[in-house]
């Protein structure tokens, strides 16, 4: 039976970049001009893409459909168990009792350095979007609390994520392209957290307070009111911290047995490496947080099983648009895969000429910016510079400079195509405008500082 894979796409490479940019540029003017609902918007534009590329009639819905059914798989559990774990949180009062206890020991003008403090240590092991929705019920109540917009404290601690998640081991990412490489793990992950800091501190601290003073927007009341419902008897700091720590453990279990069965220190077909990476997974990690925090901060607080049970409810009512704009996205960047359009910029610079690190940075981002996803362009862009740095008589540390130019190119310009982007407007619930002018940005300073690091590391290795 004849499937997508048996399908070459005929259209070169000058044709299919020009469908991509104009796509991209109907998309952005049916949301922000005509004010199409994203949802809608992303579907259509994504099915008029395929049929402008040539997909063929036959596969053309089973390619959308697939496109959005990955990203659910990836997205949707994630966001509706970590909807459940920061409405528990909240309308119990430990979101507030944590926020005291942040502000007490950092001071309301060190409020935003706590936060992306505490998304630093919280996205070492945990992905991106799991670490964005548990920890925004801490943030949105610190900016409830203090005020002056909820920008200037959510910018900082979603940089920290995206920061930890693309330039750090164990996360996907940066593991595989060490991998294809040929780094060391454990000088890039030694390096990499030294970039990652003041990566994090210039794109998103330091643009996130600048930022967050000209772009005031209210704090939302998409994961709920803590005034509305929380406890006067609200449970400890440590309490919150422990159960926030949980998943942080779980996961780390799972990508730590990762990058030890890559190293070849652990055997990946082990039966209790299987058994523990299960438990490690972030989905399942999640759930069982989300268990025991129904217990602890629920029924053995004297709540009813029955109240429980709707404030589980009611925490995904909220996020449902959320998960269908971003499967939408993610439905977009397929269509772009598929089509073949990074495949033909790849093709089209691969014999630039550029120094490695500099080519690197350069395939990544382009790469980026035309399919969305930072991992696939990542990986992409680490297989094709890997016969350029498999030629050179490259040092260890020139290796891992590398490998941090192409996570730097992986992040920058995160736009319509990319679920980040619908992820974080969305639960800031800002407009596509100001997404763009303030996650876009600073994705792409975070980007353009981690690849001038990147190269003061190759330089000198």
């Amino acid at each position: 039976m004849e499937t997508i894979d048996d399908w070459t796409q005929t259209l070169t490479a000058g044709p299919l970049l020009a469908i991509a940019a104009a796509a991209i540029a109907v998309l952005l003017v049916l949301i922000i001009v005509f004010r199409v609902h994203a949802f809608l918007a992303l579907i259509l534009v994504s099915l008029v893409t395929a049929f402008a590329t040539g997909i063929p009639p036959q596969f053309l819905i089973s390619s959308l459909t697939a496109a959005f059914g990955s990203t659910l798989a990836s997205v949707a559990l994630l966001v509706g168990l970590g909807a459940m774990l920061g409405r528990l949180v909240e309308v119990s009062g430990g979101a507030q009792s944590l926020a005291d206890s942040l502000i007490g020991r950092f001071g309301e003008q060190r409020a935003p350095l706590a936060l992306g403090i505490t998304s630093l240590v919280f996205g070492f092991p945990i992905f991106f979007d799991a670490g964005l929705v548990v920890l925004l019920p801490i943030v949105f109540t610190v900016a409830r609390r203090l005020g002056g917009g909820v920008l200037r404290y959510a910018l900082p601690a979603a940089g920290a994520f995206s920061a930890m998640h693309v330039l750090v081991p164990p996360h996907p990412g940066p593991v595989a392209a060490t991998a294809l490489i040929g780094a060391n793990v454990g000088l890039v992950l030694l390096i990499g957290l030294v970039v990652a800091i003041p990566t994090w501190f210039l794109s998103s601290y330091v643009f996130g307070l600048w930022i967050g003073k000209r772009v005031v927007l209210p704090v939302p009341s998409i994961l709920g009111e803590a005034s509305d419902e929380a406890e006067a008897n609200p449970p400890s700091p440590g309490t919150v911290v422990g159960l926030l720590l949980l998943p942080l453990v779980l996961i780390f279990l799972e990508t730590g047995l990762n990058t030890l069965a890559t190293s070849g220190v652990v055997d990946s077909g082990a039966t209790w490496v299987a058994v523990l990476r299960v438990f490690g997974s972030t989905p399942v990690a999640l759930l069982l947080t989300v268990l025991l925090a129904s217990l602890v901060l629920g029924t053995r607080r004297g709540r009813p099983k029955e109240d429980v049970e709707e404030l589980l409810n009611s925490a995904l009512g909220p996020v449902c648009a959320i998960i269908l704009i971003t499967g939408a996205g993610g439905m977009f960047g397929g269509v772009l895969r598929t089509s073949g359009i990074g495949d033909a910029l790849s093709d089209t610079l691969t014999d630039v000429g550029l120094p490695v690190v500099v080519a690197a940075f350069v395939i990544a981002t382009l790469l980026r910016v035309a399919q969305g996803s930072a991992t696939v362009a990542l990986t992409t862009a680490a297989a094709l510079v890997q016969p350029a740095v498999a030629a050179g008589d490259y040092s260890a540390v020139q290796l891992v400079g590398v490998v941090i130019a192409l996570a730097a190119g992986s992040v920058v310009l995160s736009h319509v195509n990319d679920s980040g982007f619908w992820l974080v407007g969305r639960f800031l619930e800002m407009d596509v405008k100001t997404t763009l002018k303030t996650w876009t940005v600073l994705e792409t300073l975070l980007g353009l500082v981690a690849f001038a690091l990147a190269a003061v590391v190759f330089v000198i290795g």
